[in-house]
């Protein structure tokens, strides 16, 4: 099982049997809260009846097609409909399965981009500590969470560097939005970088504007400007990696907007289909397609493609998720709720184990003091004590991760933090 302690699961499996609107039933009938929408996707709520419509009329009518040389029109209104809510000038689409497929697309065009501009010498690749990118070679190269790189430590990519991580204690703790402290001092590291490698080197830059998976970790103020800034003097790519924030979960439809900084490539996925079928992308400025593609002499202009990509399934889901979204408003809903949100979330400060609380839309970071020599056994047993009170959340090391469906009501935001509270009460 993926990212699972397999013994431990064996020994005491926790199997879930349905799902509707903000809740999951377990195979013993018992209602669980997900205050994780799914894995950060399940935006729209689960067992939504038009995706679910949707996807029975597309088995119908068209149940595969590929996208190698022919194509089918669902794929360019759904591409037309993702392009809208990107910044402006991110106008081109190209569709994967997941978020990992959508990470390794983006540093391929990255790395295509220079080479049809005659610096095929760009090859250099900038991720950040504690980043997730998806588990490709690539994104695992340019990701930095150390347990998922040492087994394959001897064949990542080569010419990668990391940024330092945002995340400091010392100066944000208890954060609500963007920290204050470090904007500058932390996005001027690369700046560093750049003169041990030389910019002529470098392709791209790629950061999660929030980082999600490594436990919540926010952008100070002025961080992800003076990246943007740094970026375009040294003529370096910008990424943004959005699977996580796409579609809502910041209140916005990207981080983005959110933020006001717009890069030169968007990956997303999760939330793009409500999670109804594997899909992701990626949103890329209208300038780097049209070099990759005017560069080429003639025939295939940029050798990369998925057997899925653009499935009738997936762009059908797409269509659907993005009509609900609109039709109920609900990224200004995350962004009416992350108020009551983040009040919930920090009435959790002085409870036991809890040294850091960071919350941003309806994203909740909860950090918790490690046992002594057992980093992430506390997390695990307050993941496991609040599902046996029928409460989903997430933990990440010792951060409690909470990412609820953007449908939820002030009642199971209280539901959801109050029985936080209590368990944490239980745990040594």
């Amino acid at each position: 099982m993926p990212f699972t302690a397999n013994r431990q699961f064996k020994a005491h499996p926790r199997l879930l049997a349905s799902a509707k609107g903000m809740y999951y039933t377990d195979t013993d009938g018992r209602r669980i809260l997900d205050g994780t929408a799914g894995l950060w996707c399940v935006n729209a709520g689960h067992g939504r009846e038009s995706i679910i419509a949707a996807l029975h009329r597309q088995a119908e009518t068209l149940d595969y097609a590929s996208s190698f040389n022919i194509g089918h029109e669902d794929s360019f209104r759904a591409a037309t409909e993702i392009a809208a809510l990107m910044p402006e000038g991110l106008d081109r689409i190209f569709f994967t399965n997941s978020g990992s497929e959508s990470v390794d697309t983006a540093l391929k065009m990255a790395l295509a981009y220079h080479r049809a501009r005659g610096e095929g010498q760009r090859t250099r690749l900038i991720g950040r500590e504690r980043g997730y990118h998806g588990v490709g070679f690539g994104g695992i190269s340019v990701g930095g969470i150390s347990p998922n790189r040492k087994a394959f430590s001897g064949v990542l990519l080569p010419g990668v560097d990391h940024l330092p991580h945002t995340h400091d204690l010392a100066h944000n703790a208890f954060s609500r939005g963007q920290p204050a402290w470090g904007g500058e001092h932390f996005a001027d590291a690369l700046e560093s970088i750049i003169a041990l490698h030389d910019a002529s080197t470098i392709a791209a830059v790629i950061v999660e504007p929030l980082a999600g998976s490594t436990g919540v970790l926010l952008p100070p103020k002025g961080y992800l400007e003076r990246l943007r800034a740094i970026t375009e003097k040294h003529g370096i790519l910008l990424i943004f990696d959005e699977v996580i924030t796409g579609f809502g979960r910041l209140g916005a439809a990207t981080a983005s907007e959110c933020f006001g900084v717009t890069p030169d490539l968007i990956t997303f996925a999760k939330g793009v289909c409500n999670a109804a079928v594997p899909a992701g992308g990626v949103a890329v400025r209208r300038g780097i397609y049209d070099a990759v593609v005017d560069a080429a002499e003639g025939g295939i202009e940029f050798f990369h493609g998925y057997t899925f990509s653009a499935h009738p399934m997936a762009t059908a889901a797409i269509l659907s998720t993005l009509e609900i979204y609109r039709d109920e408003g609900l990224f200004e809903r995350a962004r009416s709720l992350s108020g009551a949100f983040g009040d919930a979330a920090h009435a959790l400060k002085g409870a036991p184990h809890v040294i850091d609380i960071r919350t941003l839309g309806l994203v909740a970071g909860i950090e918790l003091e490690p046992r002594p020599g057992r980093p992430g056994a506390r997390a695990a047993e307050v993941f496991n004590r609040c599902f046996d009170q029928g409460v989903l959340v997430r933990y990440t090391g010792d951060t409690i991760a909470l990412s609820p469906p953007l449908i939820i009501e002030e009642a199971q935001i209280a539901q959801l933090f109050e029985t936080i509270s209590a368990v944490l009460r239980t745990v040594d």
